[in-house]
């Protein structure tokens, strides 16, 4: 008998159903709001597998591509092969607050009541209701973060965390403006993540016995495509050279006093008080996001004045170091690989994922541990780091990613009872992802003029980051190989700045004149980028010692933001 299944439940397939008539049945949350019709373009999935028993696209669907779907609209045509599916809103592990939560933000929101009122800054905007709230978003290329914060006391009233709705438009920054740029789509990626951060508000608000009107702030950390794309801008400028978005551009013109933005929730379409803002923290420079300037204001670089540098680990890696006095910042686009992303057994950090594993001598597995002690499904990124590191440990792998045993060997079995394998091209697209993130350390360090063991405090932040065994990170060199006891992992830091930011007005000047005394490191101008990259492609530690660049060479051409 074939079947309809999601996450291993499953009901017998029946021809002319709809994918969204199996939700309905399996008690799927999948959002609309246009009664199925195919409008709202809300209800997307991912069909992963039997694809080729549905219905093809229909006129609706022309804005996705690959494996998704719209529930509504994929209609069951025939019976001869398993259907399988997800929604875009899931919930894998996601890391909620930073490790300095509990450090004291002082309580001056911009929303505050005042006798029977609520006013924003000087200006009365409602009749107070009962409840003032406001929401912190990191809003990330692969993962979503909404906190809902108590106003009037400071205190966090709710948090929720989901994947990024928009993957239909591909898994990194780039792919999704080129998405942004084919006819026909136009607003379609901001459409998919404002009714995802709606769908959060319904559930917080409600949950605490209010509506969305009792919403009256917004305040945002976000890459610079996610942000600008979430307040409806045009995001190609950040694909293409100079890489800058339309408001650094202003910016640098002179026509903006700095790159942050204001407006109303209305204008976005985010379901809050009608006079309710939205405040998107500000660019630094380039893809060096408004998540960055709130990791900034979480881990307060410099602030002891030593040798500090953040990365911010993901898809796309921020580096930023303070250096007697000054900062210096760097993006790094890593791609998806370490969360799972073109690799053959790799996936996010859900139920069932290998977190951690040891190797025996013959390369399968000698002992691993799951997310939530489930059985193994595949490997997420910090599996994938570990397991890069047995390889070469256990010397079953060259630095240059070739297995030793049999040079003609293409993959190794892991699990060999779940049937997870490990191929050379795996490690070639995690070898790629690796020397992004080892370029810009390498070179934001050498542009300071300081070596790893110079490091007074190396902060990892990000979900990645969080659960990486440091010693690994450090022996394949997607570190710097900065002394373990001097390592700091932070969790999510951009949350906790939106937070700040949230909660404290007096900092939102401050972070926007923070970002332009930033040193930003523009990495492909760098003379040797090339030989770097390549020496980082290879699975051994970074130099204790950063040489100099090649001489005749210029040092690379700094961008004062």
């Amino acid at each position: 008998m074939t079947t309809v299944s999601h996450h291993g439940s499953t009901r017998p397939l029946v021809v002319d159903r709809t994918i969204f008539d199996y939700a309905d049945e399996l008690a799927v949350e999948v959002p609309t709001s246009c009664l199925r019709n195919g409008e709202c373009h809300e209800c997307v999935v991912e069909i992963t597998n039997g694809m080729a028993s549905l219905s093809p696209p229909t006129e609706p669907e022309e804005f996705l591509r690959g494996d998704f779907r719209l529930a509504c609209q994929a209609r069951i045509v025939r019976k001869d092969r398993n259907i399988s599916f997800m929604p875009l809103r899931r919930r894998p592990r996601i890391l909620e607050v930073s490790r300095q939560r509990g450090r004291h933000v002082p309580l001056d929101p911009m929303v505050t009541r005042v006798g029977e009122e609520v006013w924003y800054g000087d200006t009365a905007i409602d009749v107070y209701r009962g409840a003032i709230y406001g929401l912190a978003v990191d809003l990330g290329t692969t993962t979503v973060v909404v906190e809902m914060v108590d106003l009037e006391t400071g205190e966090t009233a709710a948090v929720t965390s989901f994947e990024n709705p928009q993957q239909f438009g591909g898994s990194d920054v780039m792919n999704r403006i080129s998405y942004e740029a084919r006819p026909g789509v136009s607003g379609e990626l901001q459409n998919a993540v404002v009714t995802a951060i709606n769908q959060a508000i319904r559930e917080m608000v409600s949950g605490q016995g209010f509506r969305p009107p009792h919403v009256y702030e917004v305040v945002v950390a976000a890459n610079s495509t996610m942000r600008d794309v979430l307040f409806g801008l045009d995001v190609q400028g950040i694909g293409q050279k100079p890489y800058k978005s339309l408001i650094e551009h202003e910016y640098l013109a002179g026509l903006r006093a700095h790159t942050a933005l204001l407006t109303g929730t209305r204008d976005l379409g985010l379901r809050a008080n009608r006079r309710a803002k939205v405040y998107g923290l500000p660019l630094i420079a380039s893809h060096v996001g408004a998540d960055a300037a709130a990791c900034l204001e979480t881990v307060q670089l410099g602030e002891t004045g030593e040798t500090e540098m953040l990365v911010d680990m993901g898809t796309n890696t921020e580096v930023i170091l303070h250096h007697r006095g000054r900062l210096y910042a760097a993006s790094c686009p890593a791609g998806p690989a370490f969360e799972g992303g073109l690799i053959t057994y790799g996936m996010r950090a859900y139920d069932g994922a290998i977190e951690s594993i040891t190797l025996a001598t013959d390369g399968s597995a000698d002992r691993y541990e799951t997310i939530g002690g489930f059985p193994a499904a595949g490997i997420c990124g910090s599996g994938l780091t570990d397991l890069l590191a047995e390889l070469r440990g256990k010397g079953l792998m060259t630095p240059l990613g070739v297995f030793t045993e049999n040079r003609k060997l293409f993959s190794i079995d892991v699990v060999p009872e779940r049937g997870i394998t490990f191929s050379k091209q795996d490690i070639g697209n995690l070898a790629q992802a690796k020397a992004a993130n080892y370029c810009g350390q390498f070179i934001v360090m050498r542009t300071a003029g300081v070596d790893p063991d110079e490091i007074d405090r190396l902060y990892l932040a990000g979900g990645f980051a969080t659960y990486l065994n440091v010693r690994n990170a450090i022996d394949i060199g997607l570190i710097a190989p900065v002394p373990e006891d001097r390592v700091v992992k932070m969790g999510n830091a951009a949350i906790d700045g939106a937070r700040a930011l949230l909660v404290d007005r007096s900092r939102r000047r401050r972070a926007e004149e923070h970002a332009k005394e930033i040193t930003h490191i523009e990495l492909e101008t760098t003379p040797d980028f090339f030989e770097i990259f390549v020496e980082g492609c290879q699975m051994k530690p970074m130099p204790l010692e950063l040489p100099m660049p090649p001489t005749g060479t210029l040092a690379p051409e700094l961008v004062a933001s």
